[in-house]
């Protein structure tokens, strides 16, 4: 896939899945690669901007294999940023598909 169609949705993917649940890095790294293939450098500076932007926060856990974990949570902005992006994203892929499909005109 375009590195350039990976970078545009990594954030609305990241806080996707933030919205479902509180995660870590790997462990976000892991679901997002399960559909776009993404490497673990990728997503930690998005996480720390993310963070500083005021979209997430974050906290320690206990892990049972090891150290104790970073997790992400949403805050109440990046909850309306989510929102925001999601909503974006689907009316841009439905006037793509329109004009894939021959010019025809969504609005």
């Amino acid at each position: 896939m375009n590195i350039q169609f990976k970078k545009g949705v990594l954030e609305l993917c990241t806080l996707a899945l933030l919205a479902k649940k509180n995660r870590y890095g790997y462990e976000l790294v892991s679901e997002i690669s399960k559909n776009i293939s993404i490497s673990e450098g990728t997503i930690y500076p998005l996480l720390r901007r993310l963070k500083n932007d005021g979209y997430v926060t974050t906290y320690l856990e206990e892990s049972k294999e090891g150290a104790p974990r970073k997790y992400y949570q949403l805050t109440e902005n990046g909850k309306k940023m989510g929102k925001e992006l999601k909503e974006e994203w689907l009316t841009f892929v439905k006037k793509v598909n329109g004009l894939l499909k021959g010019g025809v005109k969504n609005e």
